[in-house]
């Protein structure tokens, strides 16, 4: 089949602005998370109505899943002002308190990463949530007094990769608690193939189809397969994307069809060749593999674990079946143990 042609860019738009230019913009644009969207679509609706701002919302759930996002396109629905910054950047109150009152009426303010606040920003949100309202302190010892700032109303959003961090104070003030589910490969290939066209690059729906599968239902992993991918066919094609190019881009970035990468496996052969497959604890992976301990738990066993590779039980990190058939090796006999965790527990 004949390639199609390569669509040349608009000249008048700087390159730069393309990866900007991939988050949705609307609601409507959202693919996937179609509860979260349709219950963000009744509130809309009816703060519109009511004429009265968003309420306070949560957004959780793994990196990349489109909580950014989500805080991008509800200021754009409504018509308001965004305000951005993160839980680490803000390190006292003091901080927070150009944020709040350059707030105007209605907009919208986006904390990231907001289970890091320190305990004394945090405490000094609470009034601002519930009151609209600030409570400065001015001087020390007998000669300090506190001074009431009354603030427009706003609406703020959090978002956390890790809800559980949050106090329950904080939590309970939000009126919206979003968790953002990961997407499936038509979800995927579908974003795919919107963001190609924005790129003004040819893809073939297979192609599309085939990066989806290797994103682990994560669009920012996504965009980052169709980022290399696009460079990939650029370079040793036409710039188009077929199947042949997706395939072969991704195995020379060492990307297999499961969605592991180098390091994953590398991961797996340690634990399967080196630890006979565990249990194993993951301060001996670690050491092992000569990456820090955060690495591992944050960063390459969430998605091992949701897919089954792995387990993780009170004695140590065990390898599974698929795991074993993924590197093409034979699973030893199991062997019961007085320890293990399916054994009723022993008196002595």
């Amino acid at each position: 089949m004949a390639r199609q042609p390569i669509l040349q860019p608009d000249a008048s738009k700087d390159p730069k602005e393309h990866d900007s230019a991939l988050r949705p913009r609307w609601l409507r644009e959202v693919i996937g998370q179609k509860a979260v969207v349709q219950r963000l679509q009744i509130v809309l609706k009816a703060c519109k109505k009511l004429k009265e701002p968003l309420s306070h919302m949560l957004f959780d759930g793994p990196p990349g899943l489109g909580k950014t996002t989500f805080a991008t396109v509800l200021p754009n629905e409504m018509g308001t002002a965004l305000q951005l910054t993160s839980g680490p950047a803000l390190t006292k109150p003091a901080d927070l308190l150009p944020f709040l009152t350059n707030l105007e009426e209605g907009s919208i303010l986006f904390i990231d990463e907001i289970h890091r606040l320190p305990r004394t920003v945090e405490e000094f949100i609470y009034p601002a949530m519930e009151d609209f309202r600030v409570d400065i302190v001015l001087g020390e010892g007998m000669n300090a007094r506190t001074i009431s700032l009354k603030l427009k109303r706003f609406t703020l959003i959090g978002a956390t990769t890790r809800s559980g961090m949050l106090s329950s104070p904080l939590r309970d003030r939000f009126k919206m608690h979003e968790h953002l589910e990961f997407y499936s490969p038509a979800e995927l290939a579908e974003i795919l193939m919107i963001n190609a066209k924005k790129l003004n690059t040819p893809i073939t729906e297979e192609a599309a189809q085939e990066i989806a599968i290797r994103s682990r239902g994560t669009p920012r992993i996504a965009n980052s397969r169709l980022w290399w991918t696009r460079h990939f066919a650029a370079s040793e094609g036409d710039g188009s994307i077929d199947l042949a190019i997706a395939k072969t881009a991704l195995a020379m970035a060492e990307v297999d069809r499961a969605g592991l990468d180098k390091q994953d496996r590398r991961y797996l052969e340690t634990l399967i060749g080196v630890f006979a497959g565990g249990p194993v604890g993951i301060e001996a992976l670690s050491a092992t593999m000569n990456l820090p301990v955060d690495t591992l738990s944050d960063e390459i066993e969430p998605y091992l674990l949701r897919e089954q590779f792995t387990i993780r039980t009170p004695r140590g990190r065990i390898a599974t079946s698929k795991a074993y058939s993924l590197l093409g090796k034979e699973e030893p006999a199991k062997e019961l143990k007085d320890d293990d965790t399916t054994s009723q527990p022993s008196l002595f």
